[in-house]
Formats: C-alpha cells, sequence, structure tokens
C-alpha cells in the first residue's frame, strides 16, 4: 500500500515539476530530479534523477520563427565556412566562424557552414537551430 502512494505521489511530482525543470535550467533541473528519484528509488534514485534532470534542464530552445524567417531569407554568401565536423544543435562552432547578428533580435546570429545556414548564440557560439 506505501508502495502505491509513494509511486502515486512520484508521479504527480514528476509531472508537476517537469515543465519547470525544462524552463529553470542545470541547476533546477538538477535539483528536481533528485527530489523526484529519492522518492522513488532512496539515495540512489536521487543521485540517478540529479543527473536526468541535469539533462533536461539544458535543453536548447528553438528560436523563435522571426529569427527564423529572417535567416531563410537572407542570400547565401560567395563563400560559405567548411568546419571537419557535422554541425549540431547544442553544440558550438569554432570561433573562428564569422557571425551575422540579426537586427531584430541580436540574441541570435546566424552564418552559412557546410553548406547549413545555422543559428548561433553570439556569445557562446553553440548552435540553437539549423535552417533547412
Amino acid at each position: 500500500m506505501k508502495t502505491k502512494i509513494i509511486a502515486l505521489g512520484a508521479i504527480i511530482i514528476g509531472a508537476v515539476a517537469s515543465p519547470v525543470v525544462a524552463q529553470e535550467g542545470t541547476v533546477t533541473g538538477a535539483a528536481g530530479g533528485a527530489v523526484t528519484g529519492a522518492i522513488v528509488g532512496g539515495p540512489v534514485g536521487a543521485a540517478v534523477g540529479g543527473v536526468v534532470g541535469a539533462i533536461a534542464g539544458t535543453a536548447i530552445d528553438p528560436p523563435p520563427q522571426k529569427v527564423v524567417t529572417y535567416v531563410q531569407q537572407q542570400p547565401v554568401p560567395a563563400q560559405t565556412v567548411v568546419i571537419e565536423r557535422q554541425v549540431v544543435v547544442g553544440e558550438p562552432i569554432p570561433q573562428e566562424v564569422v557571425l551575422t547578428t540579426i537586427p531584430e533580435d541580436p540574441t541570435y546570429a546566424y552564418a552559412v557552414v557546410n553548406n547549413q545556414r545555422v543559428i548561433v548564440d553570439p556569445q557562446t557560439y553553440v548552435v540553437v537551430g539549423i535552417v533547412q
């Protein structure tokens, strides 16, 4: 009987905490995951839940549609940058890549890398979107 109550409590906490975890970042994600894991599995569950929560908390939000539309409408430069590895959302591109800031939203920039238009966080050079 206690097991059912604990499991039900964990499900309710997980459902309520999930949207918050995704919005608050790594620290909150780790803490929320650890609490939920502790309820379900004790100390070992807390450790596993903390790791899973941290991963979920660092998910990258896609750029706003107005940023994507702006990048789609820009002409492709005559020379594009080629790097030796695949461009992946969540991974940084080399800082040698010249970025073009998006005037309407300077928290984003873009470049054409490996013949793909990529939207980047100009502070960290982390790819936040790839425009097809």
